[in-house]
């Protein structure tokens, strides 16, 4: 019987008992979907008109030059720094940065608790079960993790910018910051195939029909559990 259906006294301890029945497949792709819609709206805002070209279009205008106005393409030249900070930044990364460690830390109680429960001999044991949960948890918020130390570097800088203006901040600090935003993508099928079994299958299986050209070795996909300390 798997963990979260009826029948024992260790299955009614489990904290998300309704999971399978609320994130079901056309749920979740309904979900998946959803942000990556609101994250298009997100990131081409700028191309509705939040931008700098208007005042780029005055400061040329002022200075009595004719025709197109000619713009230097450099992030802060061109990028609202008002839309990077109170729309993107404010709105649509920190509260949901917070609200996911908080979150995680609920993730984490809930499974510590679990773990230190003592299970009498004909209830089961969770153990296992919460082990596993636990691993997949501690991957989950290094990847969060990984986000934070990412994106924030950038948005502080354009804090910095908005709040600050005549605080001058190295240009390489810049480019690295934006550097790491766009690392960041590159982190998390690292991460997952490291850190999640599962995934590295399934990741090893493409490499090997797609590029290798060969079916992939067979692969234990249950290997034996690791303990709730890993």
């Amino acid at each position: 019987m798997e963990p979260g259906e009826s029948g024992g006294d260790s299955h009614s301890a489990l904290p998300f008992p309704r999971y399978k029945t609320v994130v079901t497949p056309r749920r979740a792709a309904v979900a998946i979907a959803g942000c990556w819609i609101l994250s298009f709206v997100v990131g081409l805002t700028p191309l509705f008109g939040w931008n700098k070209l208007g005042e780029v279009e005055r400061a040329w205008a002022a200075n009595g030059s004719e025709g197109e106005p000619v713009i230097e393409c450099e992030f802060e030249r061109v990028i609202s720094m008002e839309y990077m900070v109170y729309f993107n930044f404010f709105v649509w990364v920190l509260p949901p940065l917070l609200l996911m460690v908080l979150i995680y830390l609920e993730v984490f109680y809930l499974i510590r608790k679990q773990l230190n429960k003592k299970v009498s001999a004909s209830s089961g044991d969770p153990q296992k079960y919460y082990g596993k949960e636990l691993k997949i948890a501690k991957s989950l918020a290094l990847i969060l993790f990984l986000f934070a130390l990412s994106w924030l570097p950038l948005h502080i800088l354009n804090c910095i910018t908005l709040f600050c203006p005549s605080c001058r901040k190295p240009s390489i600090l810049i480019y690295v910051a934006i550097f790491l935003t766009h690392g960041n993508s590159a982190m998390n099928p690292i991460v997952y195939a490291f850190r999640i079994q599962k995934f590295r299958v399934t990741f090893l299986k493409i490499w090997n029909d797609h590029f290798r050209c060969r079916p992939a070795p067979p692969v234990d996909e249950d290997p034996p559990e690791e303990g709730p300390q890993d």
